[in-house]
């Protein structure tokens, strides 16, 4: 299984807006992360970058 961090603007411990988010869901500028406790995360924003490989997401403003 394939967990990843979200983060904002780049992948810094400062920037980490969730963890171990197993699902993501873009609604217009509206993203919900949750993840696998299911706790779930919202983001007004956009998706800047997701790295499968290295399990990360980047978001933006």
């Amino acid at each position: 299984m394939c967990l990843s961090m979200v983060y904002k603007n780049e992948v810094n411990d400062a920037n980490l807006l969730a963890k171990n988010v197993a699902d993501i869901k873009v609604d217009g500028r509206k993203i919900i992360f949750t993840d696998l406790m299911g706790i779930r995360t919202t983001f007004d924003g956009t998706l800047e970058k997701v790295d499968l490989m290295d399990n990360y997401v980047i978001v933006k403003e």
